[in-house]
């Protein structure tokens, strides 16, 4: 057997939020031996480079929120930070639409919680949709500019360069098979590598519950993953639009509704659709792991949240068949789609901490115990959030003496 190699801080997970919180550390202890370990061949193999590659402002969180704090201030932290280092990004703004009076009410609450979480936005009626975007229409939209966006999987390939040249260790294809802590540290074993370290983060997205149950953490939430799949515009149609444009989202689902967005190269992109999926690392349609799906199917919460939203699952169960409906949820704020606009592109899986209640974790969540700290729910706008995240994960392990 292997000696076990030996590290101050263990961060396991190669996503953004594991990447940004390995930097923290070094930034506040730059003698630090630090090592991030990723089951994958590479960093950003899941959510960090399948989402959409939004800069969210942070308009749809309640005020005080760990969301919307962490949102705020990850908006300056990720601009900067891709600004510093040459990494693709923009500022364009985004219009949030309302297509009928029901839409237009909720539309105005959203632009009250907009302006408690302090950003100036620019409420627009149907003319001024017109002009600022004359390929959409709707009755008023609430336009952001502080929304963005930025190639998320450069960034965290560039956080990966940085860590490495700083001299941390990242371990890769290194799954993780055994957490011990103990009254001397915590020992992790992979497939590949055994080490021990003094402290450990859990930064694993859609196997955080997995992992923390290994460490024995005892929690009340499992992950269920939710695929969403996009298409994208032709290329000759990217000047459609110059900022994001998103529906007004139903304030009982946590996901935001099929809109269309920008990318940094230049395209478009649209959807996504937020589909119960039974696999949660399969990045293709109607993927099925038999791990996956026996625990979907064990979970007592899965099935209490479907009871709770029908319509809704439906919904998306015929968005997922059906590339008209899609269409038809789009044309509703762009009627000058087509249905040759959607070519098949890339899909996403969010990891969704659910309560064996039912209820989604709306919040960011972190568990904690002496020396190991869980992030066991961060999805979007974790991405955004992730530099802010990090300095509040490193804050609450300095905080607990070993």
């Amino acid at each position: 057997m292997n000696a076990r190699r030996r590290y101050d801080y263990a961060v396991i997970g190669g996503g953004i939020v594991g990447l940004a919180t390995a930097r923290q550390l070094q930034r506040t202890g730059p003698t630090r031996r630090i090592a991030v370990v990723e089951k994958e061949c590479g960093v950003a193999r899941h959510q960090s480079g399948h989402n959409s590659g939004v800069i969210h402002a942070g308009v749809y969180y309640p005020p005080g929120s760990l969301k919307a704090t962490y949102c705020r201030r990850g908006v300056t932290a990720t601009l900067n930070y891709c600004a510093e280092h040459g990494i693709a990004h923009a500022q364009c703004g985004k219009l949030v639409v309302a297509t009928d009076k029901q839409e237009e009410q909720r539309l105005r609450v959203l632009a009250e919680r907009a302006a408690r979480n302090g950003l100036d936005c620019e409420w627009l009626d149907a003319g001024g949709i017109r002009a600022r975007e004359p390929a959409i229409a709707g009755v008023a939209a609430l336009y952001v500019p502080d929304t963005g966006i930025a190639d998320y999987p450069a960034l965290c390939a560039h956080l990966a360069e940085a860590f490495e040249a700083a001299g941390g260790d990242l371990l890769l294809n290194a799954e993780v098979v055994r957490i011990g802590e103990n009254e001397a540290g915590v020992e992790i074993d992979t497939r590949k590598y055994d080490l021990c370290a003094t402290r450990l983060v859990v930064c694993a997205g859609l196997q955080a519950d997995r992992l923390a149950r290994l460490a024995g953490v005892e929690t009340d939430v499992s992950i269920v993953p939710f695929r969403g799949d996009y298409y994208r515009m032709p290329a000759e149609r990217g000047d459609l639009i110059s900022s994001l444009i998103y529906p007004v989202p139903d304030p009982a689902l946590p996901f935001l509704g099929v809109h269309l967005t920008r990318t940094t190269d230049g395209g478009i992109t649209i959807g996504p659709t937020a589909m119960l999926a039974l696999a949660r690392e399969t990045y293709r349609k109607w993927a099925v792991s038999g791990k996956d799906a026996r625990a979907i199917v064990r979970n007592p919460g899965v099935w209490r949240l479907l009871s709770r939203f029908p319509r809704a699952g439906a919904r998306e169960i015929l968005h997922a068949v059906s590339r008209r409906a899609y269409l038809s949820a789009a044309r509703r704020y762009c009627p000058g789609l087509r249905l040759d606009d959607l070519s098949e592109h890339a899909c996403g899986i969010r990891a969704q901490a659910v309560s064996r209640t039912g209820e989604m974790v709306s919040d960011f969540l972190i568990e904690q115990t002496r020396r190991t700290l869980h992030v066991l729910n961060a999805p979007s706008p974790a991405a955004t959030s992730a530099f802010p995240i990090a300095e509040a994960i490193v804050e609450r392990l300095e905080a607990v003496e070993i």
